[in-house]
């Protein structure tokens, strides 16, 4: 690093050192309020968590701090323009609900008391998602110490959702309300987390998210097997043959369609993923497993970050009861989700799905084919100027190399990315340990302050390379 850099990053140390007690006074308050938005019983809760969250922004700088109300869970949000006319404009994302918690659920201490043991913070919310954004109250006052300005390098947007534990179903509808007053050059996503302690990652992109349940209709009530079997359709043979056709003997997913648009992963892309130190015997063993299975020519990485994939979430139909009863059954179902990857469209999966179950039914079977809502992929190419940005603004924060991963799972930032037209950034420095939804779920404190000091660094380097971007 330069000599510049060396007392950049001096100083927000020292301005996060002298702060930092004050910083887990303040989040282990808020991390008191039981803001679980699934149970009704805290709905006041949640409400309490985004009036505190409010205030505190107005506390640190924020001159805008407000709630918004939705026909569920109040969101929180908060701006600090930059008075620079040239400042490219940043919004913030992350949750302020959480997962319910009890103390019978395992957990060693109250859920809802923070204490710290062996530098880690145990709290519902320590990681998933409280502390996460939190980091950033002190983040930016640490910039502004370091540099001397009186308001970020950038025009700063935080949008902190109620409902995200819920499965954010009025968040789409609260984007596109304030879609003007969101308005941002990119959108950074503090609610997922790096490769391990000792690795520091970017994530680049998450997975989308089509599901629906097929039901499948043949005689208007079960009837007998042997005066009828042989000679009539059989609903759940229907729905075997249908999740049978599913894949190719390549574990390709088999309808026609399916990968209009995927964007294919480039060999840079790949060799990052080969870098990261995976032990997929580790993984297996995490994920309770035995062997190793999906689609051809792939590597397990690619396979959970970077491919579409089709999954059977269950699969029903006929006698369930204890001994025998000879019947073809009247129905059967089945309940399908599909991940989805960057250039692929919910829209056309569905239509996919729909022409090729229809194609699989044989005469005298009737389909019924229903979805539920879709959650669309984002990607950031790895040279995306504000991605960069990201990776620098963290290696001056952690002194080491930054490395690359994607995320299988799903989450609400697409919408973020649709509506606003923004590409998303991930920025989070949770640890796979740090037990999100489970008992005892935790934050390295370590890790949590080089966060406050990646975001410290960030806003900087985003005004500063953004102006020269192509």
């Amino acid at each position: 690093m330069s000599h510049t850099v060396d007392n950049a990053v001096s100083a927000v140390r020292t301005y996060i050192e002298h702060h930092r007690a004050a910083f887990l006074d303040d989040l282990a308050e808020w991390l008191r309020i039981p803001s679980v938005s699934a149970q009704p019983a805290h709905a006041t809760d949640v409400r309490r968590s985004a009036d505190w969250l409010a205030a505190k922004l107005k506390e640190t700088g924020f001159p805008t701090a407000e709630v918004w109300p939705t026909a569920g869970a109040p969101a929180v949000f908060a701006e600090w323009p930059s008075g620079d006319a040239a400042a490219p404009t940043v919004l913030v994302y992350g949750h302020h609900d959480v997962q319910p918690a009890a103390r019978e659920d395992g957990w060693h201490s109250d859920p809802f008391e923070p204490v710290v043991r062996d530098n880690r913070l145990y709290a519902r919310g320590a990681a998933d998602d409280k502390g996460q954004v939190f980091f950033h109250t002190l983040g930016v006052r640490a910039h502004l110490a370091a540099t001397g300005r009186t308001a970020p390098a950038v025009n700063l947007k935080l949008l902190i959702e109620g409902e995200e534990e819920s499965g954010s179903p009025h968040f789409r509808a609260l984007a596109e309300e304030h879609a003007g007053r969101l308005a941002a050059d990119a959108v950074i996503v503090s609610d997922t987390g790096m490769w391990s302690e000792d690795t520091p990652t970017v994530c680049t992109g998450m997975r989308g998210l089509a599901e629906c349940e097929i039901r499948l209709h043949g005689p208007d009530q079960d009837i007998h097997s042997g005066s009828f079997g042989g000679a009539v359709p059989n609903p759940a043979t229907a729905a075997a043959r249908l999740v049978a056709a599913l894949h190719d003997d390549h574990a390709r997913v088999a309808i026609p369609g399916f990968y209009d648009g995927v964007i294919e992963l480039t060999e840079r892309e790949r060799d990052l993923f080969a870098e990261l130190p995976f032990d997929e015997h580790q993984w297996l063993r995490t994920a309770k497993s035995y062997a190793a299975h999906g689609e051809a020519g792939h590597t397990t990485l690619e396979r959970i970050w970077a491919r579409p994939t089709a999954e059977v979430n269950g699969i029903g139909g006929g006698y369930q009861g204890p001994g025998s009863k000879t019947i073809i059954p009247s129905s059967a179902m089945v309940k399908l989700s599909f991940r989805l990857v960057a250039g692929q469209d919910p829209g056309h999966v569905e239509k996919a799905v729909r022409a090729w179950a229809a194609e699989q039914v044989p005469a005298g079977i009737r389909c019924e084919i229903t979805f539920g809502p879709a959650t669309r992929p984002c990607l950031t190419p790895l040279d995306h100027p504000a991605l960069q940005s990201v990776a620098r603004a963290m290696g001056r924060a952690f002194g080491k190399p930054v490395r690359f991963t994607r995320e299988g799972g799903s989450g609400p930032a697409a919408d973020l990315q649709e509506v606003l037209g923004a590409p998303v950034l991930f920025l989070g420095i949770s640890v796979p340990s740090d037990g999100w939804h489970a008992p005892d779920e935790k934050v390295e404190l370590d890790l949590l302050l080089k966060g406050v000091e990646t975001s410290a660094h960030l806003w900087g380097d985003l005004a500063e390379h953004w102006r020269h971007a192509p």
